[in-house]
Protein backbone atom coordinates (compact mmCIF):
# COMPACT_ATOMS: atom_id res chain seq x y z
CA UNK A 1 0.00 0.00 0.00
CA UNK A 2 1.16 3.51 -0.87
CA UNK A 3 0.13 6.55 1.15
CA UNK A 4 0.25 10.30 0.61
CA UNK A 5 0.21 12.23 3.90
CA UNK A 6 -0.35 15.97 4.19
CA UNK A 7 1.38 16.74 7.50
CA UNK A 8 0.56 20.46 7.40
CA UNK A 9 -2.48 22.20 8.88
CA UNK A 10 -2.84 20.28 12.15
CA UNK A 11 -2.95 22.00 15.53
CA UNK A 12 0.20 20.32 16.84
CA UNK A 13 2.50 20.86 13.88
CA UNK A 14 4.04 18.50 11.33
CA UNK A 15 6.45 16.76 13.73
CA UNK A 16 3.60 15.18 15.69
CA UNK A 17 2.03 13.81 12.50
CA UNK A 18 5.40 12.59 11.26
CA UNK A 19 5.63 10.63 14.51
CA UNK A 20 2.33 9.03 13.49
CA UNK A 21 3.78 8.22 10.08
CA UNK A 22 6.74 6.57 11.80
CA UNK A 23 4.40 4.45 13.96
CA UNK A 24 2.40 3.49 10.87
CA UNK A 25 5.52 2.32 9.05
CA UNK A 26 6.48 0.20 12.04
CA UNK A 27 3.01 -1.33 12.40
CA UNK A 28 2.08 -1.90 8.75
CA UNK A 29 4.67 -4.00 6.98
CA UNK A 30 2.61 -3.88 3.79
CA UNK A 31 3.33 -0.19 3.24
CA UNK A 32 5.64 0.21 0.27
CA UNK A 33 5.71 4.00 0.05
CA UNK A 34 4.75 7.03 2.13
CA UNK A 35 4.80 10.38 0.36
CA UNK A 36 5.20 13.11 2.99
CA UNK A 37 3.87 16.39 1.64
CA UNK A 38 4.75 19.91 2.79
CA UNK A 39 7.42 22.64 2.60
CA UNK A 40 10.79 20.99 2.01
CA UNK A 41 12.76 23.48 4.12
CA UNK A 42 10.55 22.69 7.12
CA UNK A 43 10.05 18.96 6.71
CA UNK A 44 13.60 18.05 5.66
CA UNK A 45 15.19 18.67 9.08
CA UNK A 46 12.25 16.95 10.83
CA UNK A 47 12.66 13.85 8.68
CA UNK A 48 16.36 13.80 9.56
CA UNK A 49 15.65 14.23 13.28
CA UNK A 50 13.16 11.35 13.28
CA UNK A 51 15.48 9.18 11.14
CA UNK A 52 12.75 8.84 8.52
CA UNK A 53 15.07 9.69 5.65
CA UNK A 54 16.86 6.42 6.34
CA UNK A 55 13.66 4.52 5.51
CA UNK A 56 13.60 3.97 1.73
CA UNK A 57 9.80 3.88 1.84
CA UNK A 58 9.61 7.57 2.82
CA UNK A 59 9.73 10.24 0.13
CA UNK A 60 9.44 14.00 0.64
CA UNK A 61 7.08 15.70 -1.81
CA UNK A 62 7.55 19.49 -1.69
CA UNK A 63 4.58 21.85 -1.48
CA UNK A 64 5.32 25.51 -0.87
CA UNK A 65 1.89 26.59 0.41
CA UNK A 66 -0.47 25.56 3.22
CA UNK A 67 -4.25 25.99 3.47
CA UNK A 68 -4.87 27.10 7.04
CA UNK A 69 -7.95 26.51 9.16
CA UNK A 70 -8.84 30.20 8.80
CA UNK A 71 -8.70 30.17 4.99
CA UNK A 72 -11.85 30.22 2.90
CA UNK A 73 -11.69 26.77 1.23
CA UNK A 74 -12.79 27.79 -2.28
CA UNK A 75 -10.65 30.92 -2.34
CA UNK A 76 -7.61 29.13 -0.94
CA UNK A 77 -7.79 26.35 -3.53
CA UNK A 78 -7.87 28.92 -6.34
CA UNK A 79 -5.00 30.98 -4.99
CA UNK A 80 -2.77 28.31 -3.41
CA UNK A 81 -2.16 25.98 -6.33
CA UNK A 82 0.96 24.54 -4.68
CA UNK A 83 -0.75 23.79 -1.38
CA UNK A 84 0.07 20.61 0.51
CA UNK A 85 -3.54 19.41 0.41
CA UNK A 86 -3.76 19.67 -3.40
CA UNK A 87 -0.37 18.05 -3.95
CA UNK A 88 -1.40 15.19 -1.66
CA UNK A 89 -4.63 14.60 -3.58
CA UNK A 90 -2.78 14.76 -6.90
CA UNK A 91 -0.55 11.88 -5.82
CA UNK A 92 -3.68 9.72 -5.56
CA UNK A 93 -5.09 11.06 -8.81
CA UNK A 94 -1.87 10.36 -10.70
CA UNK A 95 -1.57 6.82 -9.39
CA UNK A 96 1.39 7.36 -7.04
CA UNK A 97 -0.63 6.65 -3.88
CA UNK A 98 -3.58 4.45 -2.95
CA UNK A 99 -4.90 6.77 -0.24
CA UNK A 100 -4.48 10.34 1.00
CA UNK A 101 -4.48 11.45 4.64
CA UNK A 102 -4.78 15.04 5.86
CA UNK A 103 -5.51 16.85 9.12
CA UNK A 104 -5.97 20.20 7.43
CA UNK A 105 -8.96 22.37 6.51
CA UNK A 106 -11.96 20.03 6.05
CA UNK A 107 -13.69 22.24 3.49
CA UNK A 108 -10.56 22.54 1.38
CA UNK A 109 -9.90 18.80 1.56
CA UNK A 110 -13.47 17.98 0.52
CA UNK A 111 -13.61 20.52 -2.30
CA UNK A 112 -10.11 19.68 -3.49
CA UNK A 113 -10.89 15.95 -3.51
CA UNK A 114 -14.05 16.49 -5.56
CA UNK A 115 -12.09 18.57 -8.07
CA UNK A 116 -8.88 16.55 -8.27
CA UNK A 117 -10.34 13.04 -7.93
CA UNK A 118 -13.98 13.31 -8.92
CA UNK A 119 -16.89 11.19 -7.71
CA UNK A 120 -17.50 7.51 -8.15
CA UNK A 121 -20.00 6.57 -10.83
CA UNK A 122 -23.53 7.41 -9.71
CA UNK A 123 -22.52 9.25 -6.52
CA UNK A 124 -24.25 12.61 -6.15
CA UNK A 125 -22.13 13.85 -3.23
CA UNK A 126 -19.33 12.23 -1.25
CA UNK A 127 -19.86 12.00 2.50
CA UNK A 128 -17.71 11.96 5.61
CA UNK A 129 -18.21 8.72 7.56
CA UNK A 130 -17.32 8.92 11.26
CA UNK A 131 -17.11 5.96 13.62
CA UNK A 132 -18.34 6.61 17.15
CA UNK A 133 -18.62 4.30 20.20
CA UNK A 134 -21.85 2.80 21.51
CA UNK A 135 -22.63 0.86 24.68
CA UNK A 136 -21.53 -2.49 23.24
CA UNK A 137 -19.81 -1.57 19.98
CA UNK A 138 -19.64 1.26 17.47
CA UNK A 139 -21.76 2.98 14.83
CA UNK A 140 -21.25 5.13 11.73
CA UNK A 141 -22.37 8.74 11.37
CA UNK A 142 -22.98 10.05 7.84
CA UNK A 143 -22.64 12.89 7.02
CA UNK A 144 -20.04 14.10 9.51
CA UNK A 145 -19.81 17.62 8.12
CA UNK A 146 -19.11 17.71 4.39
CA UNK A 147 -22.62 18.62 3.18
CA UNK A 148 -24.51 21.10 5.39
CA UNK A 149 -27.41 21.35 2.92
CA UNK A 150 -28.83 18.21 1.35
CA UNK A 151 -31.66 16.79 -0.73
CA UNK A 152 -33.41 13.50 0.17
CA UNK A 153 -31.49 11.65 -2.54
CA UNK A 154 -28.21 12.66 -0.93
CA UNK A 155 -29.23 11.26 2.45
CA UNK A 156 -30.27 7.98 0.85
CA UNK A 157 -26.89 7.60 -0.81
CA UNK A 158 -25.16 8.48 2.47
CA UNK A 159 -27.08 5.64 4.10
CA UNK A 160 -26.16 3.18 1.35
CA UNK A 161 -22.45 4.07 1.46
CA UNK A 162 -22.43 4.14 5.26
CA UNK A 163 -24.01 0.69 5.35
CA UNK A 164 -21.34 -0.74 3.04
CA UNK A 165 -18.65 0.91 5.14
CA UNK A 166 -20.07 -0.49 8.40
CA UNK A 167 -20.10 -4.00 6.92
CA UNK A 168 -16.50 -3.74 5.76
CA UNK A 169 -14.85 -1.92 8.66
CA UNK A 170 -17.01 -2.78 11.68
CA UNK A 171 -17.91 -6.27 10.52
CA UNK A 172 -21.68 -5.76 10.96
CA UNK A 173 -23.41 -8.23 8.66
CA UNK A 174 -26.66 -6.33 8.12
CA UNK A 175 -26.26 -2.77 9.47
CA UNK A 176 -29.39 -1.05 10.74
CA UNK A 177 -29.73 2.29 8.95
CA UNK A 178 -31.75 5.06 10.57
CA UNK A 179 -32.51 8.66 9.63
CA UNK A 180 -31.80 10.99 12.56
CA UNK A 181 -34.92 12.77 13.79
CA UNK A 182 -36.61 14.20 16.88
CA UNK A 183 -38.79 11.12 17.38
CA UNK A 184 -39.38 7.61 16.10
CA UNK A 185 -42.85 8.24 14.63
CA UNK A 186 -43.03 8.74 10.86
CA UNK A 187 -44.85 12.05 11.30
CA UNK A 188 -41.84 13.52 13.14
CA UNK A 189 -38.87 15.20 11.52
CA UNK A 190 -38.71 17.74 8.72
CA UNK A 191 -39.73 17.74 5.09
CA UNK A 192 -36.18 16.62 4.26
CA UNK A 193 -36.08 13.71 6.70
CA UNK A 194 -39.59 12.47 5.83
CA UNK A 195 -38.79 12.41 2.11
CA UNK A 196 -35.44 10.75 2.78
CA UNK A 197 -37.05 8.12 5.01
CA UNK A 198 -39.59 7.27 2.32
CA UNK A 199 -36.83 6.69 -0.23
CA UNK A 200 -34.55 4.92 2.25
CA UNK A 201 -37.17 2.25 2.78
CA UNK A 202 -37.06 1.49 -0.94
CA UNK A 203 -33.27 1.34 -1.07
CA UNK A 204 -31.32 -1.95 -0.70
CA UNK A 205 -30.42 -1.32 2.95
CA UNK A 206 -31.77 -2.46 6.30
CA UNK A 207 -33.76 0.73 6.92
CA UNK A 208 -35.23 0.79 10.43
CA UNK A 209 -36.97 4.16 10.12
CA UNK A 210 -36.11 7.14 12.26
CA UNK A 211 -33.48 7.00 14.98
CA UNK A 212 -33.29 9.43 17.88
CA UNK A 213 -30.37 10.89 19.76
CA UNK A 214 -30.95 8.32 22.51
CA UNK A 215 -30.40 5.45 20.06
CA UNK A 216 -26.95 6.57 18.97
CA UNK A 217 -24.93 5.49 21.99
CA UNK A 218 -27.27 2.75 23.24
CA UNK A 219 -26.88 0.28 20.35
CA UNK A 220 -30.12 1.37 18.71
CA UNK A 221 -28.64 1.94 15.24
CA UNK A 222 -25.55 0.99 13.22
CA UNK A 223 -25.63 3.78 10.62
CA UNK A 224 -27.10 7.19 11.46
CA UNK A 225 -27.96 9.37 8.47
CA UNK A 226 -28.31 13.14 8.55
CA UNK A 227 -27.12 16.24 6.72
CA UNK A 228 -23.64 17.53 7.45
CA UNK A 229 -24.88 20.49 9.50
CA UNK A 230 -26.61 18.25 12.03
CA UNK A 231 -23.95 15.57 11.77
CA UNK A 232 -21.09 17.87 12.64
CA UNK A 233 -22.99 19.12 15.70
CA UNK A 234 -23.57 15.51 16.81
CA UNK A 235 -19.89 14.70 16.26
CA UNK A 236 -18.50 17.70 18.14
CA UNK A 237 -21.03 17.27 20.96
CA UNK A 238 -20.10 13.61 21.39
CA UNK A 239 -16.38 14.42 21.46
CA UNK A 240 -16.94 17.20 23.99
CA UNK A 241 -19.07 14.95 26.21
CA UNK A 242 -16.41 12.24 26.16
CA UNK A 243 -13.74 14.69 27.27
CA UNK A 244 -16.02 16.13 29.95
CA UNK A 245 -16.83 12.69 31.39
CA UNK A 246 -13.16 11.72 31.47
CA UNK A 247 -12.34 15.00 33.19
CA UNK A 248 -15.11 14.59 35.77
CA UNK A 249 -14.03 11.03 36.54
CA UNK A 250 -10.44 12.13 37.06
CA UNK A 251 -11.51 15.00 39.28
CA UNK A 252 -13.86 12.96 41.45
CA UNK A 253 -11.67 9.87 41.71
CA UNK A 254 -8.71 11.88 42.97
CA UNK A 255 -10.68 14.04 45.42
CA UNK A 256 -9.73 11.97 48.48
CA UNK A 257 -7.37 9.16 49.52
CA UNK A 258 -10.28 6.71 49.74
CA UNK A 259 -11.42 7.50 46.21
CA UNK A 260 -7.86 7.24 44.93
CA UNK A 261 -7.63 3.78 46.46
CA UNK A 262 -10.90 2.77 44.82
CA UNK A 263 -9.74 4.15 41.48
CA UNK A 264 -6.54 2.14 41.80
CA UNK A 265 -8.54 -1.06 42.24
CA UNK A 266 -10.76 -0.21 39.26
CA UNK A 267 -8.04 1.20 37.04
CA UNK A 268 -8.28 -1.60 34.47
CA UNK A 269 -11.97 -1.01 33.86
CA UNK A 270 -11.56 2.76 33.92
CA UNK A 271 -8.77 2.58 31.39
CA UNK A 272 -10.89 0.42 29.11
CA UNK A 273 -13.83 2.86 29.35
CA UNK A 274 -11.51 5.75 28.48
CA UNK A 275 -10.25 3.85 25.43
CA UNK A 276 -13.78 3.09 24.24
CA UNK A 277 -14.88 6.71 24.63
CA UNK A 278 -11.77 8.15 22.99
CA UNK A 279 -12.49 9.12 19.34
CA UNK A 280 -8.76 8.80 18.60
CA UNK A 281 -9.21 5.02 18.85
CA UNK A 282 -11.04 4.95 15.51
CA UNK A 283 -8.65 7.18 13.56
CA UNK A 284 -9.66 9.52 10.76
CA UNK A 285 -12.89 9.59 8.77
CA UNK A 286 -12.99 8.57 5.10
CA UNK A 287 -14.66 10.64 2.40
CA UNK A 288 -16.86 7.97 0.83
CA UNK A 289 -17.84 8.27 -2.83
CA UNK A 290 -14.62 9.57 -4.40
CA UNK A 291 -12.45 8.09 -7.14
CA UNK A 292 -9.72 7.44 -4.64
CA UNK A 293 -9.40 7.06 -0.87
CA UNK A 294 -9.17 10.23 1.20
CA UNK A 295 -9.12 10.29 5.02
CA UNK A 296 -9.70 13.35 7.18
CA UNK A 297 -7.88 13.34 10.52
CA UNK A 298 -9.07 15.70 13.24
CA UNK A 299 -7.15 18.98 13.28
CA UNK A 300 -6.27 18.43 16.94
CA UNK A 301 -5.12 14.84 16.32
CA UNK A 302 -1.75 13.60 17.50
CA UNK A 303 0.28 10.60 16.38
CA UNK A 304 -2.03 7.79 17.59
CA UNK A 305 -5.09 8.84 15.52
CA UNK A 306 -2.87 9.01 12.45
CA UNK A 307 -1.61 5.50 13.18
CA UNK A 308 -5.20 4.21 13.36
CA UNK A 309 -6.02 6.04 10.14
CA UNK A 310 -3.19 4.17 8.42
CA UNK A 311 -4.72 0.88 9.64
CA UNK A 312 -8.13 1.94 8.35
CA UNK A 313 -6.76 3.02 4.96
CA UNK A 314 -5.09 -0.34 4.48
CA UNK A 315 -8.32 -2.18 5.22
CA UNK A 316 -10.43 -0.07 2.84
CA UNK A 317 -7.92 -0.45 0.01
CA UNK A 318 -7.45 -4.20 0.50
CA UNK A 319 -11.19 -4.90 0.69
CA UNK A 320 -11.88 -3.11 -2.60
CA UNK A 321 -14.64 -1.12 -0.92
CA UNK A 322 -14.80 1.39 -3.78
CA UNK A 323 -16.16 -1.28 -6.14
CA UNK A 324 -18.76 -2.21 -3.52
CA UNK A 325 -19.89 1.42 -3.25
CA UNK A 326 -20.35 1.70 -7.02
CA UNK A 327 -22.40 -1.50 -7.07
CA UNK A 328 -24.59 -0.45 -4.12
CA UNK A 329 -25.24 3.01 -5.56
CA UNK A 330 -26.29 1.42 -8.88
CA UNK A 331 -28.68 -0.93 -7.07
CA UNK A 332 -30.11 2.02 -5.17
CA UNK A 333 -30.69 4.04 -8.33
CA UNK A 334 -32.50 1.12 -9.92
CA UNK A 335 -34.64 0.58 -6.82
CA UNK A 336 -35.66 4.23 -6.58
CA UNK A 337 -36.67 4.31 -10.25
CA UNK A 338 -39.19 1.57 -9.54
CA UNK A 339 -42.57 3.08 -8.64
CA UNK A 340 -43.29 2.93 -4.94
CA UNK A 341 -45.93 0.32 -3.98
CA UNK A 342 -49.35 1.75 -3.12
CA UNK A 343 -50.06 2.37 0.53
CA UNK A 344 -51.91 -0.52 2.13
CA UNK A 345 -55.46 0.12 3.32
CA UNK A 346 -57.88 -1.77 5.49
CA UNK A 347 -60.85 -3.43 3.72
CA UNK A 348 -64.14 -1.60 3.86
CA UNK A 349 -66.25 -2.75 6.77
CA UNK A 350 -69.20 -4.95 5.84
Amino acid sequence: MRLAVDVMGGDHGPEELLQGVKLGLEAETGITKVHVVGPADLLGPLLDRLHLRKDPRVELRPASEVVTMDDDPALALRRKKDSSVLRTLELVRDGHADAAISSGNTGALYAGACIRLGRLEGVLRPTIACILPSFHGAWVLVDGGANPECEPEHLVQFGVMGSAYARAVLGIENPRVGVLSNGSEDAKGTELTRAALDQMRRAPVNAIGYCEGYDLFMDGVDVCVCDGFVGNIVLKSAESLGKAVRGMLKEELTASPVRKAGALLARGGLRRIAERMNPDTYGGAPLLGLRGWVFKVHGSARRIPLLHTVHQARRCVELGLADTLISEIARTSAALKTPAPPASSSPDPL
